[in-house]
């Protein structure tokens, strides 16, 4: 005898299932928790630590919602806290949380054979030396951002071309962006700092830092400017960090050879007396 609102012994009382024992619409919610926590983690790993409340505003869900995704990336080992930084008075109460994706969170995103490259890399360290080493990774960061080459020197402000560089990063799987350092009138004087807030060989960097090294010159030759690796991935960090300084590029990125002839060369500048060495003297 069957009864509303219970579920009986026959066939027509059981509700579908996906699989044996777990019921269709179980299921369904399980893989939109899923897929929601996947943004979350996306999102965390895209645009770097973040408070819950930025997070639910970003993906447009309740900030309740959101931090039981952030518990449960916590209790997977996926994500950590740390305190936000105070900015003007100290005031009271506990300072906001930020929400960082650990190395196994970013884990989840890839870090396809790594064992294999770091192999690869050990045996071509061992039988042909660290110049060999070296070489490989000036070729493999020349086929990463030399397709890019021509949007990225586009400009010749080096704030401008690191934005254009991020982008092309991004396309490239390493979530990057820019972000400008200064404040006022001053921003345009100091520069961007481009952030790579996720790294696909960072577990091989970490054997192996030339690869960061000749990223970082082949950074500063499409920038035209000198620029300095504030942290990376590979150590440890939360981000792979570059400065990136404003104002007229000093490195050309398509240097020009020098078809100045010795008589030009010698010529002093106009309205200047050419320098006489010993003022005429006999040596």
């Amino acid at each position: 005898m069957k009864k509303n609102g219970t579920t009986g012994e026959g066939r027509g009382d059981q509700p579908r299932t996906a699989a044996v024992g777990v019921p269709v619409q179980v299921s369904a919610v399980n893989v939109a928790e899923g897929r929601t926590r996947h943004e979350v983690a996306r999102l965390l790993l895209e645009q770097g630590p973040m408070t819950a409340v930025v997070v639910a505003e970003q993906l447009g869900i309740s900030p309740t919602a959101i931090r039981r995704h952030l518990d449960a990336l916590q209790a997977d080992g996926e994500a950590e806290t740390s305190d936000a930084p105070r900015r003007g008075p100290r005031g009271r109460g506990r300072p906001a949380k930020l929400f960082l994706l650990t190395e196994a969170g970013r884990a989840r995103f890839g870090h396809a054979y790594d064992d294999l490259a770091s192999s690869a890399i050990r045996f071509l360290a061992e039988h042909a030396g660290p110049d060999a080493v070296r070489a490989f990774a000036e070729r493999r960061v020349e086929g990463l951002v030399g397709p890019h080459r021509q949007a990225i020197t586009g400009s010749a402000d080096p704030v401008e071309r690191a934005e254009a560089l991020a982008t092309a990063l991004s396309r490239e799987g390493y979530a990057a962006s820019t972000r400008q350092i200064g404040a006022g009138a001053q921003a345009s004087n100091v520069g961007a700092q481009l952030c790579q807030h996720h790294c696909p060989v960072a577990h091989v960097a970490a054997e192996f830092p030339q690869l960061c090294e000749a990223e970082t010159e082949a950074f500063a030759k499409l920038l035209g400017t000198h620029v300095q690796r504030l942290a990376t991935i590979a150590r440890g960090d939360n981000a792979c960090t570059t400065h990136v300084p404003a104002g007229p590029a000093g490195i050309p990125a398509h240097p020009e050879p020098d078809r100045t002839t010795p008589r030009e060369a010698a010529a002093p500048p106009e309205g200047h007396a050419p320098r006489i060495p010993n003022g005429g003297k006999p040596a």
